[in-house]
């Protein structure tokens, strides 16, 4: 039987590169555990090589650390879940979990194809909720067991393209408006077992994001400036935080409200028809306007004040 490891376990996937790997290295320099799980694919999710998450887990072990390299396919449902039983079997315990995988495959709806929408769906939604799923069903094991809630944590990893929406994106912004919501729902379903479920929409210099990052303005973007983050939502610092969205990157921190009415109206007699419609939904679109410019939560990351500062 696996003697449990005295420190916390985390299962960090896209590991490899970018985000990832930055937040597997902060992970370790926490004192956590890391399972570096990456295929080692392409940006646009094509092909696979361990090499990159190997040489993440050999800077965790040069420091001291402890790491193992995991090359599972996440948006594969019964490998996600090896991926889950290989961190239990290995240090017999599971804290976290950070779903940070993705791919970018760009284009417009009219030009897209269901090669470019099936591939952007399944890393970047299903290969959130492969993960969760799994860990989940672990951690709502282990409170029956107990008796008592576990103490884990989860960050999922959204988008500002799924929150404000990116033109040329809408695969991409589907899935991750879909891993925002999913955050909301799982922090809701896994409260009971002691779990919390929050999502972070980071800014970042990365190979899928640096074609678009002006050349200048990158070292300010630096992936290791969001990872800070993603530390203290899994720890137990971050107390009862949980079903929160938050945008990251550079030097800024902004907190998204998601899926909130803003503005509504009743029909006097209790029906409407198109008709009486016509004058009434411009009046709620312009009550909608200061929340509508939403964008300013990046712009606001990018340098610029926020409204009232």
């Amino acid at each position: 039987m696996t003697t449990p490891i005295d420190k916390p376990v985390a299962i960090v996937t896209g590991a490899g590169r970018g985000l990832g790997r930055e937040h597997a290295l902060a992970l370790a320099h926490a004192g956590w555990a890391v399972l570096v799980n990456d295929l080692g694919g392409a940006g646009d999710g094509t092909g696979s090589d361990p090499t990159a998450a190997e040489q993440v887990v050999a800077e965790i072990v040069a420091m001291g650390g402890s790491a193992l390299v995991d090359g599972s396919d996440v948006s594969n449902w019964a490998a996600a879940g090896e991926m889950i039983e290989r961190a239990v079997s290995a240090w017999g315990r599971l804290d976290g979990l950070v779903n940070n995988a993705g791919i970018l495959r760009d284009r417009t709806i009219a030009n897209m194809t269901e090669e470019d929408w099936d591939l952007s769906i399944a890393v970047n939604l299903k290969g959130t909720a492969a993960p969760l799923h799994h860990a989940a069903s672990y951690w709502r094991r282990r409170s029956k067991e107990t008796g008592e809630p576990v103490k884990a944590s989860v960050v999922n990893t959204s988008s500002a393209s799924g929150l404000y929406s990116a033109f040329g994106q809408s695969n991409y912004a589907a899935a991750k408006a879909g891993v925002a919501s999913l955050t909301l729902v799982a922090a809701r379903e896994l409260a009971r077992s002691g779990v919390r479920v929050n999502a972070i929409a980071p800014v970042a210099t990365t190979r899928l994001t640096e074609s678009v990052m002006p050349e200048a303005s990158r070292a300010r973007w630096d992936p290791s400036l969001v990872s800070p983050m993603v530390v203290y939502l899994l720890s137990d610092a971050a107390g009862d935080i949980s079903g929160r969205v938050f945008e990251v990157g550079g030097d800024g921190v902004v907190a998204v409200d998601m899926h909130r009415p803003i503005a509504g109206m009743r029909a006097a007699d209790g029906k409407w028809t198109a008709k009486r419609l016509e004058p009434v939904v411009p009046g709620l679109v312009d009550q909608l306007a200061p929340q509508m410019d939403s964008a300013s939560a990046s712009q606001f990351l990018r340098g610029a004040p926020l409204e009232g500062e």
